[in-house]
């Protein structure tokens, strides 16, 4: 491809509303412009991106023995009655309806309608088990849509839905997927973790994600320091505190804390650690208000508390006018004693003893509140609420835990029988009998993880493109293209041997200021670029220089392709 012909509207200056460094490089490198809010159009440069990763997932996919087919994104909302999830989806899910009244959704997933198509087609345990795949345009109407295509609305998945007859079968499919995740991650060139997850809105029980790592990362993520046990924070278990907890020492006291709000202040204003108080968040129940009792040091993991019996779904906090009108007094006084709310306490909390907790009076805490003795909470209210820290002991028993940023950009669930049986999707096993299939679903974000490489493979100066998903292989760059006869037709004789290998090669054959062309190479991140000018051609010799690294070389005219050999095959190697 030459330069000339190809639409790629560089940009010099950083954008005012990229806020990651991925967003900034996608517009400043022509991929990508912005359409509306979460909503981007992919120009030439970052679809030819887009196109190599997708090969690559579709390579892994087929080898595990997957099937790609395309499903509608324009979806019945009948379909998602059956399961119940056309109400339980919210605003992130896109209702419209046809000229008849129908109602339809844009697709935020395709669980309900593989369902449809599997009962439909499939009867018979002979045909199973069955993967089904496809790369498809997604749409979730984010709040907050942010970060360019990191959190964009509309986006491109793959998405893949296995059918087994039982469990059995069912895990070694699982695995099959989850070894396929890893060498498409591996392929493309990111550092990643697979990590345990909550399954959210899917449903299911067990499911992992798949993390690029990055400083820029939403998601944190809990790693064992002695073995490789890994978790979303959402999923991380925090344990209880080894040792039992102290006897009291101290006697119940009401003490005036005068405009005292929150728990730093509290321990600023009575000189103690923060670790030596617990805070009482309230939150909406089914049947009313529930309390749930934290250290004052510790954060509530929403994910935790919003799967504890009696929580109300969705999971919100109370109101403050609720929490007044329940309590008689506001949230920043709210303790466990005396309290007329069902109580849950994380297991951190439970384990300190002489703390300090507000009195469910205004201006008024408790000093030396014991368990036990001042308040009783059944042991099966007793749970893990919080967030793990950094040195927490692992779950699994090994080592400490450590916390890094991550990138989700896979997801892999393990369904059951939860949507085969809503939506009766039977086949009769080897006895005659009919059985809903055991089912599974997983996505891959392509988009997403354009954006994850980026993060983790850029300079001061642009992209790093890894081998494999870099949109072309080789960079010429021709200087004073315009007016040298010479460089002209060695770029040519160049351009054309090395598309003669079958490498992707962009041109740079623009009238344009060395300045401006080694600029945008460096921008746009192509691994492999030779730059030829007059000053080197007199000795015959061509500049080579890898992105990933910074010294050039100078090489003979005559042995450019067989260095370019060489280095192609170290990259794809390494």
């Amino acid at each position: 491809m030459r330069a000339t012909m190809l639409l790629i509207p560089t940009l010099k200056e950083d954008p005012a509303d990229a806020d990651i460094v991925s967003h900034r490089l996608m517009l400043r490198a022509g991929m990508i412009r912005r359409v509306a809010a979460g909503i981007y159009t992919w120009l030439p440069l970052g679809l030819r991106v887009i196109r190599k990763i997708e090969a690559i997932v579709r390579e892994e996919m087929n080898r595990i023995g997957a099937q790609e087919l395309l499903l509608p994104f324009v979806q019945p909302a009948d379909l998602w009655k059956e399961t119940g999830r056309w109400d339980v989806m919210g605003p992130e899910m896109l209702r419209v309806h046809d000229r008849h009244g129908r109602g339809f959704s844009l697709s935020p997933t395709h669980e309900e309608i593989i369902t449809d198509l599997f009962r439909k087609e499939v009867h018979s345990y002979k045909q199973l088990p069955l993967n089904l795949y496809q790369i498809n345009l997604k749409f979730r109407d984010e709040r907050r849509p942010r970060f360019g295509v990191m959190r964009a609305r509309e986006f491109i998945m793959k998405d893949a839905y296995s059918f087994d007859l039982d469990q059995q079968s069912f895990d070694t499919t699982y695995a099959a997927v989850h070894g396929a995740y890893s060498r498409i991650l591996t392929r493309v060139g990111v550092d990643f973790r697979a990590v345990l997850a909550d399954t959210g809105n899917i449903g299911g029980s067990t499911s992992h994600e798949f993390h690029v790592l990055a400083d820029s990362g939403e998601d944190r993520i809990a790693f064992a320091s002695e073995s490789d046990y890994a978790a979303n924070l959402e999923k991380a278990e925090a344990l209880a505190p080894p040792l039992p907890r102290p006897d009291p020492t101290r006697e119940l006291e009401r003490v005036p804390t005068p405009d005292i709000k929150t728990i730093a202040d509290l321990a600023e204003f009575l000189s103690v650690a923060t670790s030596q108080t617990v805070k009482t968040l309230i939150v909406a129940g089914e049947d009313g208000p529930i309390a749930l009792v934290l250290r004052g040091d510790h954060e509530l993991n929403e994910v935790k508390a919003g799967h504890l019996d009696g929580v109300a779904q969705p999971f919100r906090f109370a109101t403050d006018a609720e929490i007044e009108g329940t309590l008689g007094c506001a949230p920043g006084s709210l303790g466990p004693v005396a309290s007329s709310l069902p109580l849950y306490v994380d297991r951190s909390a439970f384990a300190v003893a002489d703390f300090i907790c507000g009195a469910n009076e205004d201006d008024v805490h408790l000093c030396g509140v014991n368990w036990d003795r001042d308040l009783q909470v059944d042991t099966d209210r007793v749970v893990d609420l919080r967030n793990v820290c950094e040195g927490d002991p692992s779950p699994d028993g090994h080592g400490t835990l450590s916390l890094k940023r991550g990138i989700e950009v896979g997801h892999i669930f393990q369904l059951g029988t939860h949507y085969t049986a809503l939506m009766q999707a039977e086949v009769l096993d080897e006895n005659g009998v009919s059985r809903n299939p055991v089912m599974g679903c997983y996505g891959l974000g392509i988009t997403r993880l354009v954006a994850g490489v980026i993060e983790q493979r850029h300079d001061d100066a642009g992209i790093i493109w890894p081998p494999s998903v870099a949109p072309f292989s080789v960079h010429i760059l021709g200087l004073n293209y315009a007016k040298s006869k010479r460089v002209q037709d060695v770029a040519e004789e160049l351009y054309h041997a090395c598309l003669a290998q079958g490498w992707d090669v962009l041109l740079d054959d623009r009238d344009e200021r060395p300045g401006a062309k080694f600029a945008d190479a460096d921008l746009i991140g192509i691994p492999h670029r030779l730059v030829i000018g007059d000053r080197n051609l007199k000795n015959d010799q061509i500049e080579y220089r890898n992105r990933a690294g910074t010294a050039t070389v100078l090489i003979d005219r005559a042995a450019v392709t067989e260095h370019l050999v060489a280095a192609i095959a170290s990259n794809e190697a390494g």
